[in-house]
């Protein structure tokens, strides 16, 4: 009896060795696969306080909650499942989807870049979103939910592919780790940056010598801040939305635009010290090009057209 309770204990150490390997193991590959999407991750957290711009101190935070558990549904109700499904069955259509998804990106960039050029952006400005009621707050959460749909399947994908030889229910919880731990990463870092200059009013009011004065600088720096991330994420989309269609043409058959754009990386990359970086900045200017490119057409199908054709009719 006792020899079968020591074997039976023998058998459990070894399974609780085992489970606990298994677990260092998904914990290490979602690490690895984490790393991999840390582009889409940087993209996703400068688009994100675009959405956030005329609320109400606050409202901030509120509205940062929606989206994030906006955006953890996305990822763990829709992304991750279909994902999973379609790596499994249908892999090859992976790379259409992501390509609509881009395409979709760039159009929401191109359309920003449109406003600001026709001055339709300051007529959106002229109420914060405040004051234009919770419908406006609502619109402004679904656009955000929208967007980080997109980039949190473009996120998924590619942590999907750094695991593809993981079994499937291996594939699936370090899935489930990416999703909760970049969710949780890419909105705590949105969260501390709208909320950066009430930190330093309370800084500036409640301390004293260089902590107050550094309060104060937090204060007058922060809208100068919000505005350079809000024209970072128009360039993120760009670029984010650009290099998905870059890739995936070339995925789909069509080498030359990659052929092209790995050439005038390979022309830069052997610059002393900085090649690593300018052969980056290479890549990613020509994905903003293409990304500008496709969405100024897709803008022109959905708004430019539409007018003329209403103007005509209306002569």
């Amino acid at each position: 009896m006792a020899g079968g309770l020591a074997a039976l204990l023998d058998d459990i150490a070894v399974l609780a060795k085992l489970a606990a390997a298994s677990v260092d193991d998904i914990g290490a590959a979602a690490g690895r696969a984490s790393a991999k999407a840390a582009g889409v991750v940087i993209d996703d957290t400068a688009v994100t306080p675009r959405y956030l711009h005329g609320f109400t101190a606050d409202r901030e935070l509120p509205v940062i909650r929606r989206i994030a558990l906006g955006s953890l549904r996305n990822k763990l109700l829709f992304i991750l499942p279909a994902a999973l499904l379609l790596s499994q069955f249908l892999p090859w259509l992976l790379t259409p989807i992501l390509m609509l998804g881009g395409t979709y990106l760039a159009y929401e960039g191109a359309e920003k870049v449109y406003e600001l050029v026709t001055g339709h952006a300051k007529e959106k400005k002229a109420l914060p979103a405040a004051a234009q009621g919770p419908d406006a707050e609502k619109a402004m959460v679904g656009g955000a939910i929208r967007t980080d749909f997109i980039l949190s399947a473009e996120i998924m994908v590619i942590a999907l592919n750094e695991v593809a030889d993981e079994p499937f229910v291996n594939r699936a919880l370090i899935l489930v780790v990416v999703a909760l731990g970049i969710t949780v990463l890419v909105y705590g870092v949105v969260a501390l940056i709208v909320k950066m200059d009430d930190i330093g009013l309370r800084l500036a009011e409640t301390r004293q010598g260089a902590v107050a004065a550094s309060g104060r600088l937090l204060v007058r720096a922060m809208p100068k801040v919000l505005a350079v991330l809000s024209t970072v994420g128009i360039v993120a989309m760009l670029w984010v939305g650009g290099h998905i269609l870059l890739v995936g043409v070339d995925e789909l058959g069509w080498h030359a635009p990659y052929d092209l754009v790995h050439h005038w990386e390979e022309a830069v990359v052997g610059v002393g010290g900085i090649g690593g970086f300018l052969a980056w900045l290479v890549n990613t200017a020509a994905s903003a090009v293409i990304g500008l490119l496709v969405g100024a057409v897709v803008v022109a199908v959905l708004h430019l057209l539409p007018r003329r054709k209403t103007a005509a009719a209306a002569h």
